[in-house]
């Protein structure tokens, strides 16, 4: 199954990242290098949900943009080593990514504000959560671990996936509402002005194209970044 580009966003070979000593798969079970990995995933970006859980079986959701190639076999993860996600993976070595088009609650998670869990079934493959919401799930089992630098590369393998239900389809407001959310995550590195200016034009957008999920979405991460940065500025 191929993914859909709708959720892709491409990454400038100038602002490539990910390559490192570790190895990946190859599509016969041979290793190849990070490098040649992204050549051939074309270097795209997958913007997503992962769900994982630690040994004790507590919960975890949050955003992510793993780089994958383009029959989702095999993708590339770099969580922060303080995250949650990364410290779930490292301890279990498996979760879920899922293709989703609820901005709201990708929103919601991107900046910790998801008022309850929400609805899962199991995974098949492994022991995981499937987001009820999501149109397409893949399993994935870690196949190994960089933490030489602050955002670890982990090399992952697709091992099961699934289909709920179609992918909305292209929606400026929801994309917009995916930028936002990201630059909601990033109040501690980008100036406030340079922010703002980025922000009211993805404002237009949602005002002229966005549904009430996209609106609420918007608005919240609108208010999350004024509250951001006056704590900055305080």
């Amino acid at each position: 199954m191929l993914f859909s580009p709708a959720n892709c966003r491409q990454v400038p070979i100038s602002k490539r990242s990910l390559v490192s000593p570790e190895s990946a798969l190859d599509y016969d079970g041979s290793l190849l290098s990070t490098s040649i990995f992204l050549q051939r995933a074309a270097s795209m970006i997958l913007e997503g949900i992962v769900t994982s859980r630690n040994q004790q079986g507590e919960f975890n959701i949050a955003p992510m943009g793993p780089v994958v190639n383009p029959e989702m076999s095999q993708f590339v993860l770099r969580p922060f080593q303080t995250s949650r996600t990364f410290s779930n993976l490292k301890e279990t070595r498996c979760g879920v990514l899922h293709v989703v088009d609820d901005v709201l609650l990708l929103a919601k998670a991107a900046i910790g504000q998801l008022d309850e869990i929400p609805e899962t079934f199991p995974a098949e493959k492994i022991s995981g959560d499937v987001l009820q919401s999501a149109c397409r799930w893949y399993e994935f089992e870690i196949e190994s671990i960089d933490e030489t630098q602050a955002r670890t590369v982990m090399q992952a393998t697709v091992v099961h996936q699934g289909r709920i239900r179609d992918y909305f389809g292209l929606n400026r407001a929801k994309h917009a509402v995916l930028e936002a959310a990201i630059l909601a995550t990033r109040t501690q590195l980008i100036k406030q002005s340079e922010l703002e200016t980025q922000y009211q034009a993805l404002a237009e957008i949602v005002k002229k194209t966005a549904g009430p999920h996209e609106q609420t979405a918007f608005r919240l991460l609108e208010d999350y970044i004024s509250k951001a940065y006056a704590e900055i500025n305080s």
